[in-house]
């Protein structure tokens, strides 16, 4: 196994990536494309979103090998105005149509200040905080929302699963400070990080998913399928994910509520999932520079703010993510033995060759 430093028992990225994108176009991904969607994937593991990289890879192949994903989409470009596109994904892969989004609002944001990109025919992109911060690579800022791939959470007061955990993620450029990026699932935690401590089995909060029939908390991470989620800050986590939805899916033609599709228990139909990007030019407002020094004050300021008892530090969005994504590039992923045999299986299955003989 090629591992990083030797001492860290880490997998190399160039491992994880060369998995990933031999995977792919063994499930007919063109190489290009493939690779597009390995860095996606590995931004995702780098910046500490671990159940929406390489844990992601069985679903994504079972997904392609049964056909409910197009690995060749013809993913196609409306620009319905002069700040506004429609991207139509072609049920190809989400981090290929979310990138080409992405690609697009930076492009109309250049000319007009700011632009929004919404997708229809899309599918599950992995992390939100991957596609706010692209933006970031042309000084912008990246605002990004999608209908989730399952319905796991009650509108308020509810007991029945009609929302997503629709997340928000806002990529704010800084100059010599790490950008703030803020990725946050409108739930209480994310799915996929239900799904991690499944693989796990290691025990749910108390806070995190409730019984629908009697409303007592399931902390089981096997009995979490029949469970809800429940919301961040209870009714206003369900409003915002009510109001992304309506925004990421049904403006754009995609699906949300109750005609959802559950691609954790549905791989074989397609998902038509819905997102959209918003990329801002700062410059339109003050000069560059000028913003970023502001930026870069700012965090130094409340990086200094005083902490409450029992905390070193306060915590800023970004920060850890920035400290993750570095230690992660220079000493490789540290990947659960769980996750491993997953993977290991599907390079047997797919007669490719393993993380361990890379």
């Amino acid at each position: 196994m090629n591992v990083q430093a030797g001492k860290t028992g880490r997998i190399s990225t160039g491992a994880v990536t060369g998995l990933i994108v031999d995977a792919m176009m063994k499930s007919s991904v063109p190489a290009a494309d493939a690779a597009k969607i390995a860095e996606l994937m590995l931004e995702a593991d780098l910046t500490g979103a671990d159940a929406h990289g390489v844990f992601r890879l069985p679903q994504y192949v079972l997904r392609l090998k049964l056909k409910s994903t197009n690995a060749r989409p013809n993913i196609k470009v409306n620009r319905s105005a002069p700040a506004t596109a429609l991207v139509d994904g072609d049920n190809g892969m989400g981090h290929l149509v979310v990138a080409r989004a992405a690609e697009t609002a930076i492009e109309l944001a250049r000319e007009c200040g700011v632009a929004w990109v919404g997708c229809n025919m899309s599918g599950h992109a992995g992390a939100a905080g991957v596609y706010a911060a692209l933006p970031l690579k042309a000084g912008m800022i990246g605002i990004y929302s999608a209908v989730a791939n399952a319905n796991h959470m009650p509108l308020a007061g509810g007991a029945e699963p009609l929302l997503g955990t629709n997340p928000l993620a806002i990529a704010i450029p800084a100059g010599e400070e790490p950008p703030l990026v803020l990725d946050i699932a409108t739930s209480i935690v994310s799915y996929g990080t239900i799904k991690n401590h499944k693989l796990l089995n290691r025990p749910l909060q108390s806070d995190w998913m409730i019984d629908p029939k009697t409303g007592a908390a399931v902390t089981d991470p096997q009995k979490s399928a029949e469970a809800l989620l429940l919301p961040m800050a209870g009714y206003k986590g369900a409003g915002l994910a009510l109001m992304l939805g309506l925004l990421a899916g049904t403006l754009n033609g995609a699906l949300f509520g109750r005609d959802c599709v559950d691609f954790n228990a549905d791989p074989g139909t397609v998902t038509n999932t819905g997102q959209f990007v918003l990329a801002l030019d700062p410059s339109r407002f003050q000069p560059i520079d000028q913003f970023k020094a502001e930026v870069d004050r700012h965090i130094r300021s409340l990086r200094n703010s005083e902490a409450l008892p029992g905390n070193d530090a306060v915590r800023l969005p970004g920060e850890q993510r920035a400290q993750r994504r570095a230690d992660r590039l220079a000493n490789g992923l540290a990947l659960p033995g769980e996750l491993l045999a997953q993977l290991d299986k599907l390079a047997g299955e797919l007669a490719i060759k393993s993380l361990r003989e890379r």
